[in-house]
This record gives structure tokens, sequence and C-alpha cells, in this order.
């Protein structure tokens, strides 16, 4: 921990020093020059476009996945969309760690490198290679035991089929990911965002749509997805490396110690995907086990809709791994700090609106699915619980991993999902559906907070501050509005006017609050920003 406090040394006083810039700045409602430094000026810019790149991106994609979820519901039944729903899940959770760790790992090195071109292009190479047989061999082994999976969870007939075909979908996925990885990597938001937010759902509904309309059942689905997505893991190839300027090497000659720098991060981030596999996702292996394809239905529903909640965090966390790798490695620990408190104070400000709004409104917006879907209103409130936790927090396993803690956050990840698993287990079995959601929630939530902890701990890097209470009480309002709009109207119209009505009282009440310093010069820069790049394309038309 040496090299740690001799980093934390070279940032001295900065840690902690938001408070007094905040209040000095308060005095007269803006940021002097002085206040921000360029760093952290650059890396809140920097993370903060690629936020709202990302939103719109994630925003984009969550609206299409909505639609998915409708059309195969409408389509298929609740019967038969259960059986889709958990195949689908079953495969979102293999990509986790279909590439062994490598997705962390290339977030750390690409831009850890940026001096050293050839290692790039040998860690991508890497990437390439250990994603390959990673995902192959578990694909080999969903096709096999896939009789066994339908026997021992949900026994449908037409189950095992769709399984094998989900199995040549995971592949295919696991390498669009990695294309959008490298991208990330590269600090390229919108290459991204177009390829992994945008072209995959959008693949996704005209797959969706396709099949129902020429009357597919479960396995024609799957299988017109499998076609799509191998069209675009072959198309975006060439696409990605031409963007980052960088093409993955499989040479011998350096390869060696390369690999072991490699696998000493990439294993660990592995294990760790593991671990929060069986902590957040172990609800829908019991769903199939313990209960019905129609209870596995329902459950991915809700599911859908609470990532919705998970917008601004997935969001502000798009450009975070590379920013905190750049700060971490040239020492400059508390202004990374900063930009973490800074951060997550936006995330919290942008979660509190959409958690309102699925809050008052869930059981109108689960009943646009099918009146089945319903039932699922409890569950949804559990979720967003948890949601709210793990949002509040900020980007504590990316810090981790980034500030090669990556050993402590495998252990906690382990821990807890053998917690989760038994919690789980428990509650399905007493309170059903309910009991599942409950398990995650209580596992998700304590998770962020013990890592909130390492953070402090091993970095002292932390992400609370009392400004945190503005857009919280600002949240409280905008509830108690949505909720006396709902005595008045019904379904969809009081969805409309509650959600309308809601936001307007939320950021009026947040403008009295006072806006925060340091938020308000993130979107000064933003703005002046874009409206520089609008002007230059405006003199170019003249």
């Amino acid at each position: 921990m040496k090299a740690d406090s001799e980093r934390r040394d070279t940032d001295e006083g900065s840690i902690g020093d938001e408070e007094s810039a905040d209040d000095a700045a308060a005095t007269d409602g803006s940021v002097s020059d002085d206040a921000v430094s360029d760093d952290e000026r650059d890396a809140l810019l920097s993370i903060a476009h690629g936020a709202v790149v990302t939103s719109g991106g994630i925003s984009f994609q969550r609206g299409l996945s909505v639609w998915i979820e409708l059309v195969l519901t409408r389509g298929l039944g609740p019967e038969l969309y259960g059986v889709y729903a958990f195949g689908w899940r079953l495969t979102t959770m293999l990509l986790r760690f279909a590439n062994m760790g490598a997705n962390m790992t290339l977030q750390r090195d690409i831009p850890a490198f940026a001096d050293d071109p050839d290692r790039q292009r040998r860690v991508l190479g890497l990437s390439y290679a250990t994603t390959a047989a990673t995902v192959f061999a578990l694909a080999v082994a969903i096709g096999l035991s896939a009789d066994w999976i339908d026997e021992v969870t949900i026994s449908h007939p037409t189950f095992p089929r769709a399984l094998r075909l989900f199995a040549v979908l995971l592949i295919l996925i696991a390498f669009v990911q990695l294309h959008a990885t490298a991208l990330k990597a590269a600090l390229s938001a919108n290459g991204e965002v177009l390829l992994n937010r945008i072209l995959r759902p959008g693949l996704r509904l005209l797959s969706a749509v396709a099949a129902i309309a020429l009357g597919y059942s479960v396995v024609g689905v799957v299988g017109v997805l499998v076609v799509a997505f191998g069209v675009l893991a072959v198309a975006a190839y060439p696409a990605t490396t031409r963007v980052t300027g960088i093409r993955p090497s499989f040479s011998y000659r350096g390869f060696r110690s390369e690999a072991r720098h490699f696998y000493d991060h990439a294993i660990p981030s592995a294990l760790s995907g593991i671990g929060a596999l069986l902590r957040t996702r172990v609800d829908v292996i019991l769903i199939g086990v313990f209960l019905s394809a129609t209870a596995a239905g329902i459950y991915n529903v809700v599911l859908v809709l609470v990532g919705i909640a998970a917008i601004p965090l997935y969001a502000f966390n798009q450009l975070m791994p590379p920013v905190a790798s750049d700060l971490y490695s040239s020492g400059r620990i508390g202004t990374l700090n900063d930009v973490y408190r800074t951060v997550t104070r936006l995330v919290v400000t942008t979660t509190v609106p959409l958690l309102a709004v699925l809050a008052v409104f869930g059981q109108e917006l689960l009943a646009v699915f099918g009146p089945t879907f319903s039932r699922g209103y409890g569950v949804l409130l559990v979720f967003l619980a948890g949601r709210f936790v793990g949002n509040a927090v900020g980007a504590t396993g990316i810090l981790l991993s980034m500030t090669n803690n990556h050993y402590p956050k495998m252990i906690l990840e382990w821990f807890l999902a053998v917690t989760n698993l038994v919690l789980t287990y428990l509650f399905v079995l007493e309170f059903g559906l309910i009991g599942a959601a409950l398990g995650t929630s209580v596992a998700i939530a304590v998770q962020n907070l013990l890592q909130v902890l390492l953070l402090r701990r091993f970095e002292g890097l932390w992400p609370f501050h009392p400004t945190f209470l503005k857009p919280l009480g600002a949240g409280l309002g905008m509830v108690g509005v949505m909720a006396v709009v709902r005595t008045v109207f019904d379904g969809a119209l009081a969805v409309g006017v509650g959600t309308v009505a809601g936001l307007v009282v939320f950021l009026a009440l947040l403008v009295a609050f006072g806006i925060n310093p340091r938020d308000r010069l993130v979107v000064d820069g933003l703005v002046d920003q874009y409206r520089y790049v609008m002007d230059a394309k405006l003199a170019e038309l003249r």
C-alpha cells in the first residue's frame, strides 16, 4: 500500500477539497477557474459528454427493448414468452464472463498503454483469443446439456432446441460485445453507442417482428436472431479496427510476458463476474427451477422496466473506466476522488425522477404487456429499492478494477454470491416470485455499500456529500404530485399527465434548493462545446 500512499501524496490536499470549493463557489453562485483544476474539468467534461451520448443510446436501447418484449409477449403469449425469456436471460447471464474478464482488462490497458501501440495490439489480440476460447467452450457445454437443463428447470418441449440456438447466439453476441468494448476503451463513445445501444437492440426488434409476422414460435424467433447477429458480428470487426486504429496482434513475440500481465487482471475480473452473476442473477435460475415459465416471463418484463432506472449509472460510467485508469496511473488520486463525487451526484440527480415514475405508475406500465404481468408490481418495487442503492454509490466496481483492487473485489463478489444464493433460495421457497427479487436486491445493496468502504479503505475515495439531499428532496415532491394525479386520472392519461407534472415540480424544487456549482460547470461546459460544434457545422453549410 506504500505505492498508493505515494500516489495520494502527489495530489496532496485535493481529496475532500470539494466541500471547501463548493462552499466558496456558493457565495456568488459560480465556480471560479481556480476552484476546479484543468485535469478535473477535462475529466468531467469527457465523462459528461460520454454520458450524453450514451444516455441517448441507452434510452433508445431500452425503448427498443420495451417494444421487443411487447411484440413477443403479444405474439407468443405468457407461457411461450416465458420460455424465450428464460433462455434469453441465461444467455445474457453467460455473457457476463464469456470473455473471461477481458472486457475490464481491455478498458484498463488500452488507455494505460497509449504510448505503446505494440502493447495495445497484443492486449486486443489476447482479448479476442480469450473470448473465442471461452465462449466456444460455453456454447458446446450448453448444447450438450440442453436436455438436462430443460429437465431441471422449466420442462417445456420447445426449450432444448431453443437453448441450442441460444448457445450459437451467445458466441455471436460475445464478439459484438467485444467490438463495442474495444471502442469504449479507445474513448469512442459514439462508436460504442452505435454498435451496442442502437444496432444490437434494433436487430433484436426487427428479428422479433419478422419472426412473429412469419408465424414462427420460440425456436424460429431465436433462429432469426442467430442470422441477424452473425451478420453484425462479422461486419462490425473491420469498422472497429478502423475507428480505434488498433489491429489485434496474435504474434508470439512478447505474448508470453503480456499474457502474464493480462491474465493477472483478467482472471480475477472473470471470477468477480461469476460471483456477481450468482449474486445478481441466481434469482432467474431459481425461478426456472421452482416456479413456472409464466413466472419467468413476468420476472423478465419487470427486469426490462428496472433497466430504465439503470440508464444514468450506465451512461455516466461509459467513459469512467479509461478516465479513471488514466488519472490513477498518473497518480492524480485527489482529482479522481473529485470526479467520482461529482459524477455520482449527477447519477443520483438523474436517477431519482426515473425511480419516482416507475414506483408510482408501475402497475399501469406493467399492464401494457398484458393483464398477467401486473402481478409483478411488488417485484418491481423491491427491485427499485436495490437499484437506488446501486446507482447512489456510483462506479464502485469499475473504480476497484481500475485502481488494481481487483482481488478484494473478487473475494467480496464471491462472499456475497454465496450469501445471495442462500437467501434467494429461502426467499423463493417462502415468498415465491417477490422473494427472488428480495434476495437479489438485498445482495446488490450490501455489495455496493461494501465496495464503497473498500474504496475508502484502499484509495481514500468517497462519493457522498450533503448536496445529495437536494435531488432526494425534489424527488419526494415529485412523488407527492404524481400520487395526487393518480387519484384523479386513470391508465395512460394518469401516466402522461403525472409524469409531466412531476418533472416540472422536480426541476422547480431542484432550482429552489440550489444547483451545485460543479454540476452547473459541467452543464455549461457541454452547452459551450455543443454550441461550438453546431456553429462550425453551420459555417460549413454557408
